[in-house]
C-alpha cells in the first residue's frame, strides 16, 4: 500500500525501512507534521502514518478523505489527537500500536525520579566545571516512600514492579484494577487518597475529556508538601500553570516531565538557535527542581523496532483483510 509517513525523522526512515522489507509497502516520508496546512500532501495516498503531535481533527480527516485516504495508521499508542467520530463518518479506518515497550517508558519514568532526587543533572554540570562540593545536592532514600500510580495498564504495572523492588508501598487509581498490579501488592484507592498519601505520584493514564488537567490547583492542594510529580503520559494531564504555582509555593518539591501540553511546536525539533515563544514552558525551565525531557520515554531501539513492525503489519492487515486487531473505533 502507498503510505504517506508524516512527522518522519531519520530514525523513522531507518526502522520503518528495515521492517518494510517484509511488507513492501510504498513509503513516502514527510518531515512536516500532519495538519490542516499539510493534509494536501497526502492526496493520492490510500494510507497515512501519523505520530503523537500530528493533528487529525474533522477538517484534516475531511481533506484526507477527499484525497483518497482510507486508513490512518498511528505509530503510537495514544489516539487523543484523532477525531474518531469524524473518521468513522468519513469511512476512514484508524489503527494504532497499543503496546510497543512498556519497559522503555517505565524505565524512563524511574530515571526521572532518581535524577530529580539525587540531582544528577546538577551534579553532572558541577563536576564538568571542576566543582565537587556537595552543598545543594542532598537527596533522600526512596526505600519506604509511598508511590502513587495513576493508571495501571502495562506501563503503570511495570513502574509498580520497579518501585516494588525499591521497597516502596504502592497505591494506585484506575477505574479497572489490574490483577497483575494487585499481585505486586498495589492497593487500589480513590484518586483523592493517592493525592493525599503518596510521596511520589506518577501518571500513566490516557488523555480523555475526564483526565484532562486532572492535576489542577485543587488536586495539588490535596498533595503532601514537597511531593514529587512525574508525567510520562500525556502533557495535558497536567494544568501547567497550576503546577508552576505549586512549584513556587513549595507544595511540589520535584517535577519530572517527558510531555508538555503545548509540546507540538517544541518537541522533536532543534530550536537551539531560536527564542522560545512559549512563556509558560520557559518559566518551567527556570526551576532547579524540574527536569524536562522531550517526549523521549518511548525512545529505545526495542520500542522503535516494535512500533515499525506493528504499524506496517496493521497496514497490511487492513489492505489484505479489511480488519485489524489494533483498530480504534469511536465510543458512543
Amino acid at each position: 500500500m502507498k503510505v504517506a509517513v508524516f512527522s518522519a525523522k531519520s530514525y523513522d526512515h531507518v526502522f520503518l525501512a528495515a521492517a518494510n522489507t517484509q511488507y513492501r509497502h510504498e513509503l513516502v516520508f514527510f518531515e512536516t507534521h500532519l495538519s490542516r496546512a499539510t493534509a494536501a500532501l497526502a492526496r493520492g495516498f490510500p494510507a497515512v502514518c501519523a505520530f503523537v503531535n500530528d493533528h487529525l481533527d474533522a477538517a484534516v480527516l475531511e481533506a484526507l478523505a477527499e484525497g483518497g485516504t482510507r486508513l490512518v495508521a498511528l505509530r503510537c499508542a495514544g489516539f487523543n489527537n484523532v477525531d474518531l467520530k469524524a473518521a468513522q463518518a468519513r469511512r476512514i479506518t484508524v489503527v494504532r500500536v497499543p503496546a510497543y515497550s512498556p519497559y522503555a517508558v517505565a524505565e524512563h519514568t524511574v530515571a526521572l525520579l532518581l535524577a530529580l532526587n539525587r540531582k544528577v543533572h546538577r551534579a553532572y554540570n558541577r563536576v564538568r566545571e571542576g566543582n565537587f562540593a556537595l552543598d545543594g545536592l542532598l537527596g533522600f532514600d526512596v526505600h519506604g516512600l509511598t508511590v502513587g500510580i495513576v493508571g495501571t495498564g502495562r506501563i503503570g504495572v511495570e513502574v509498580a514492579r520497579i518501585m516494588n523492588g525499591f521497597g516502596c508501598p504502592l497505591l494506585a487509581f484506575d477505574p479497572k484494577p489490574n490483577p497483575a498490579g494487585e499481585a505486586l501488592g498495589i492497593r487500589y484507592v480513590d484518586l483523592d487518597r493517592v493525592f493525599r498519601e503518596a510521596d511520589i505520584i506518577t501518571l500513566h493514564c490516557p488523555l480523555t475529556s475526564r483526565t484532562r488537567h486532572m492535576i489542577d490547583a485543587a488536586a495539588i492542594e490535596k498533595m503532601k508538601p514537597g511531593v514529587m510529580l512525574i508525567n510520562t503520559g500525556r502533557g495535558a494531564l497536567i494544568d501547567t500553570v497550576a503546577v508552576i504555582a505549586g512549584l513556587k509555593s513549595g507544595k511540589i518539591g520535584y517535577l519530572g516531565l517527558d510531555v508538555y501540553e503545548e509540546e507540538d511546536d517544541l518537541f522533536y525539533e532543534d530550536l537551539s538557535n531560536t527564542v522560545l515563544k512559549d512563556d509558560v514552558f520557559a518559566r518551567l525551565l527556570t526551576f532547579p527542581n524540574v527536569i524536562i525531557t522531550g517526549h523521549q520515554a518511548f525512545f529505545t531501539r526495542n520500542a522503535l523496532e516494535n512500533i515499525a513492525q506493528t504499524t506496517l503489519a496493521n497496514i497490511a492487515d487492513i489492505e489484505h483483510t479489511g480488519r485489524c486487531a489494533n483498530q480504534v473505533v469511536a465510543k458512543d
